[in-house]
């Protein structure tokens, strides 16, 4: 690979960000330079379903070489980016008092079916957390259940269903997010279990997902003494490499979670963390204030480490090679314009999918 090639092809380990409802000038120059892995959809960038299709659309015509990811945060409950008219599904602790994985399995399909109207491919689901802390403030009712092989069973149950209907899975948050006392978005949890327990529960789901070859897991941003005493899971080869790509056998796409979330950014700024996180073995950087200096930066900083030595040139080759895979395996029959709004009106909030929300609500 060129330099040329380097500094091109180095965008896709980015699933980046946009300040509002549209493409501004700036990701588009930042697209003309870098061929970008993705964007992540929030509530800043959402108004009505016709809008997100034209931005899923018009994010496409970014791409200069392989599609790019159109990603969100849709889990259900108070996780969920896209709001009614979409249908408005429960958290996912009411999957867990059901212990029904078919009722998951069809939430799954159907919650894929409203993403891929709309032109979204990949969904940061299912959260693979253990509900093990009742003083977590950021997990609770997001996780399944507090029994790891429930997890794991309704879990892998999400995968299938989301990725049989052609939406990458992505689950999170690696090596477990569960039994935590702090928000990562404001400082780092610590995980005070022995690595004999985290194999023993914090791991079941997430081997069961890697069993239904889920596409993406995503890191977590929390401290592991009994991993590594010093970095931060997202950064930490112990954990990234040996852990989850070693032990636990897993070949998809390995995503940090957030790196502009306090947890990192008290100690590294933004394109600082990248860094480590891509050496650590992460094979993908998630940035999502959309302030998109920060993301420029990053990979001004990436191609940077690679010509230096700090990052392997192997170690990105291989990270670009699963983000292919990954991209040929969910991305190869996107649609060639936005959908009519008719067409949306038939999938979005339709009366099967109100339906099986509201036998999931039966347990809430």
């Amino acid at each position: 690979m060129s330099a040329v090639s380097l500094r091109r092809e180095i965008g896709q380990l980015l699933i980046g960000s946009l300040p509002g409802t549209t493409i501004p000038p700036e990701a588009r120059s930042l697209a003309r330079e870098f061929q970008l892995g993705g964007v992540i959809l929030f509530s800043r960038n959402i108004e009505v379903p016709e809008q997100v299709a034209e931005l899923a659309h018009d994010v496409q015509s970014l791409a200069s070489g392989l599609p790019l990811w159109v990603s969100v945060d849709q889990e259900g409950g108070r996780v969920a980016r896209l709001r009614a008219p979409f249908t408005v599904w429960p958290p996912m602790g009411v999957l867990g008092r059901s212990g029904d994985p078919a009722l998951a399995e069809r939430f799954a399909r159907a919650l894929a079916a409203e993403l891929k109207a709309v032109g979204i491919t990949l969904d940061y689901a299912p959260v693979l957390d253990i509900h093990t802390n009742p003083r977590n403030p950021i997990i609770g009712d997001r996780a399944l259940s507090d029994q790891a092989q429930m997890v794991a069973t309704l879990g892998a149950a999400i995968v299938r269903g989301l990725q049989e209907s052609g939406v990458a899975a992505c689950g999170k948050h690696f090596p477990g997010h569960g039994d935590t006392s702090v928000d990562s978005h404001l400082d780092l949890p610590l995980v005070e279990h022995p690595p004999d327990r985290i194999r023993r529960v914090e791991f079941v789901p997430f081997r069961e997902a890697i069993r239904q070859e889920v596409a993406f897991i995503m890191t977590a941003h929390v401290l592991v003494p009994s991993l590594d005493e010093e970095r931060p899971a997202t950064l930490s080869p112990r954990i990234v490499r040996a852990l989850l790509r070693e032990e636990l056998g897993y070949d998809g796409v390995i995503l940090s979670d957030d790196l502009e979330m306090k947890a990192i950014a008290k100690t590294y700024t933004v394109p600082e963390a990248a860094v480590e996180a891509i050496g650590a073995g992460c094979d993908g950087i998630l940035i999502c204030s959309g302030d998109l200096d920060v993301q420029a930066a990053m990979l001004e900083a990436l191609v940077h480490a690679v010509e230096d030595g700090a990052i392997p040139f192997k170690r990105v080759e291989d990270a670009l090679t699963r983000q292919r895979r990954a991209k040929e395996r969910f991305l190869t029959t996107l649609a060639t314009a936005p959908p009519r709004a008719a067409a949306l009106r038939e999938v979005i909030g339709c009366d099967q999918h109100r339906r099986i929300a509201e036998e999931m609500g039966r347990f809430l």
